[in-house]
């Protein structure tokens, strides 16, 4: 552009901005003169003589100058008011930076707005740097004027969250409550792009502030307890330019095409993805955010659009990849950009396809944001992990007692990342919490305390430059900072706590038990008014994902590094429901002690069984993967029928030994699940409370149900070993596998009978599932 081009943008551009200020321009052009004259641009008087000149001249183009017959004087002066604005624009914007231009304005609306104390100008057209400044203003004002200006204030951030950070209504209308204007500027700050910083950032930021404002009643002041990792916030105009400039557009229709042929898809277009490259205006802020992390390990979060909102968390439905970011400064930026291209990918994975479909979501354009995060923790023997991380419900999922108060919250801690308390992990458990009694525990016995307690650990490799799952044995020792709050000792047959260092304790010894944070220590009130803190804000129970830092003390206090904080799952019936009575013992199909929620289904008419017993002899990955896109088929044939899933272990773990392989996208249309151990010395307490997986059912409506027969709880394998098989029928290409996956039509088999199940959690928990004629 030509250096005459650029003076008549500029001028142009400027021109445009004062008339988003009708009212004040003429006051604004005129603090803009007073800066050019103070500044010795140019002379007033010299000013002002070219503005005759030039009028005069306006007066020959147009053929009406005349020396001896002069314009009427309001004419004149219209005609000189016109080109004083525009030599006012030139010499402004040839001579000026834009930042003083803002400063003007700014000035010149403050001043008016102490005493009209009001907006001048439409919120939603005007310039960010505007409402910046003016809210900058309002907030700066006395008692009495904030007092007057709160709805000004509120509709300037309302239109900054809409433009910056979510454009979802609930969402907006608990920012502009709570948000301060310069919460909202270090967004913007830490933002790259354009676009919208997605749910994940959202409601990370949104927490932190409510935590932020001291309450009357509050039990623990958790303001200077909870911090937020340093972050970034990759905009989603950011993924439709990535997708544009490598001819991606194929993806976007991906939503409308059968999970089948999505699930067919996916891995070509993921290699696509990842093969592509990165528009170089964000590579080049990502070179910044390496200089400002340095060599500490980053995370890389999805923070879609659509995720962390009432009803639709997407929990686990697209990617997070961590990026030890050790090596030359080439092979850490690979690696941060590899991952961010996984994540853009992630956007078309079957599952979110899936949860979209089910939750009335599938028109919707998802645009990827992505958070990208310092790792929160310490250094330890060549690995990097926090001393605890984990996820808070404030409304507790598992109630295992009846002396448990769902209300005061639930806690699902780890050793190491978090990622073990998100995931449902092969044969490995974290520490339950009921904020109401956190010392309470699920197991009985002490070797049960030791059995059900976490034996793996999540971390960063930095020697090795991966993410990793250790031993717990390869990383305890008796002076790892904190070792007695997290660990105890098995001794004896008994479970002791550590009351000083040993180096002579064996590592197998040791137990990760989290009992000294739980017990006499600021951690448990700590989370507990978090919660609650958190459900008042928002209106409705939230959970989140944290780490936790021990602060060493006599008394040790505590740092609560906040990752992410959305709207929790529920059920989806309130209504009080009690277990029947009188219903004859060969009528009852499965009974157990134990449930989540109330509620009822009725007129279940198909049972999809996977037998535990033929289940535990399947030697092959292959064949049990057979079994999950059989399930996956059934589950789309039946599509608006009653049916529950009844199976082996933990449906959808990682780990094909412990239980069928699905995923979401091969359940979601069930009506409950129902897990039953595999043989009789699997006895384990059901984990996935908390879990993304337990996410999923609770939104979906899919009841979760464990029955333990070994625990007393009963479960007819009669029935469901010797009904009929109406697998062929509805699947005929799946007919081999109707050894291994039965499906019972109880309208065909039970003479017009169906099936019932039914939950209840108060006064005893219980569930029930019985035949009954068809209603």
């Amino acid at each position: 552009m030509t250096p005459l081009a650029t003076t008549t943008y500029r001028v142009l551009a400027l021109d445009l901005e004062i008339r988003e200020y009708p009212i004040l321009r003429d006051v604004i052009r005129k603090a803009m003169r007073e800066e050019m004259f103070r500044r010795g641009i140019v002379r007033e008087e010299q000013f002002e003589e070219e503005v005759r000149v030039k009028a005069q001249k306006t007066q020959e183009r147009e053929g009406l100058y005349d020396p001896n017959q002069p314009e009427l004087a309001e004419v004149w002066e219209k005609r000189c008011w016109r080109v004083r604005d525009m030599l006012t624009d030139f010499y402004f914007a040839h001579n000026l930076p834009h930042s003083i231009f803002h400063s003007i304005v700014a000035d010149v609306l403050g001043e008016r707005n102490k005493t009209n104390l009001i907006l001048n100008f439409n919120p939603e057209t005007a310039p960010w740097d505007l409402l910046f400044a003016q809210a900058e203003e309002f907030e700066s004002g006395d008692e009495a004027t904030r007092q007057r200006t709160e709805h000004h204030l509120q509709e300037i951030i309302a239109v900054l969250t809409k433009g910056m950070l979510s454009d979802q209504l609930g969402f907006v209308g608990l920012a502009r409550k709570h948000f301060k204007i310069a919460d909202v500027k270090e967004i913007n700050r830490c933002r790259i792009g354009r676009g919208k910083v997605g749910g994940k950032a959202a409601g990370m930021n949104l927490a932190w502030r409510v935590l932020q404002t001291p309450s009357k009643g509050d039990p623990v002041d958790v303001g200077a307890r909870v911090k937020i990792p340093d972050s970034w916030f990759i905009a989603a105009d950011l993924h439709y330019e990535f997708v544009e400039q490598n001819d991606l557009f194929g993806g976007l229709n991906e939503k409308y095409k059968d999970l089948d042929q999505i699930r067919e898809d996916f891995d070509k277009y993921k290699g696509r993805y990842e093969a592509a490259k990165l528009p170089e205006s964000l590579v080049k802020r990502l070179d910044e955010v390496l200089d400002q992390v340095g060599d500490a390990p980053i995370v890389a979060r999805s923070s879609s659009l659509l995720e962390d909102n009432f009803g639709t968390s997407f929990a686990g439905k697209y990617d997070t990849h961590f990026c030890p970011n050790q090596g030359d400064r080439r092979t850490r930026m690979a690696q941060l950009c590899l991952a961010l291209k996984k994540i853009y990918a992630s956007a078309l994975n079957p599952d979110a396809m899936a949860y979209r479909k089910m939750m009335g979501l599938i028109d919707y354009d998802e645009r990827m944001a992505i958070l990208l995060q310092k790792v929160e923790g310490m250094p330890w023997r060549d690995h990097l992990f926090p001393q605890v991380a984990g996820v808070g419900f404030s409304h507790n999922p598992y109630r295992w007692t009846p002396q448990i108060d769902r209300k005061a919250g639930f806690l699902r801690l780890v050793w190491g990342l978090g990622t073990r308390a998100v995931n449902r992990v092969e044969r490995d458990h974290p520490r339950l919490v009921a904020l109401s009694h956190p010392t309470l525990r699920p197991e009985r016995t002490a070797r049960d305390v030791r059995r059900y307690s976490q034996h793996m650990v999540d971390t960063i490799d930095l020697k090795n430059n991966c993410f990793a799952t250790v031993p717990f044995e390869q990383l305890v020792a008796h002076d790892y900072p904190g070792i007695r709050h997290l660990a105890s000792v098995f001794e004896g047959g008994e479970v002791h706590p550590i009351y000083m260092s040993d180096p002579r304790i064996p590592p197998e010894n040791y137990v990760i038990t989290l009992d000294q944070i739980l017990h006499k220590c600021p951690f448990v009130p700590l989370m507990r008014t978090i919660l609650q803190k958190l459900e008042r804000a928002w209106g409705h129970p939230v959970d989140i994902e944290f780490t936790v830092e021990i602060v060493p003390g006599p008394v040790p206090d505590f740092i609560i590094h906040l990752l992410q904080c959305r709207p929790q799952a529920q059920g989806r019936t309130t209504e009080e429901v009690t277990l029947p009575v009188g219903i004859p013992k060969d009528q009852v199909v499965f009974q157990s002690a134990r449930t989540v929620s109330s509620g009822r289904v009725r007129n279940i008419q198909y049972v999809v069984y996977v037998d535990p017993e033929r289940y535990s002899l399947v030697e092959t990955m292959t064949e049990r993967s057979r079994i999950a896109r059989t399930v996956g088929k059934l589950n789309r044939k039946l599509e608006g029928k009653a049916f529950i899933l009844v199976g082996p272990g933990r449906w959808g773990s990682s780990n094909a030994e412990l239980g069928v392989p699905v995923t979401y996208a091969d359940i979601f249309n069930a009506d409950a699940l129902v897990e039953v151990p595999m043989s009789i010395r699997d006895e384990e307490p059901e984990a996935s409370f908390g879990t993304h997986f337990f996410q999923d059912l609770i939104e979906s409506r899919i009841y979760p149900v464990a029955v333990y027969p070994d625990k007393g709880d009963h479960f007819d394998f009669d029935f469901f070993r010797s009904a009929p098989n109406a697998l062929a029928q509805l699947v005929p290409d799946e007919e081999p596998m109707g050894e291994l996956v039965r499906l019972i039509d109880l309208a065909a088999c039970k003479q017009g009978k169906l099936l019932e199940l039914t939950m209840t959690d108060a006064p005893q928990e219980a569930v029930m599932a019985y035949l009954v004629p068809a209603s």
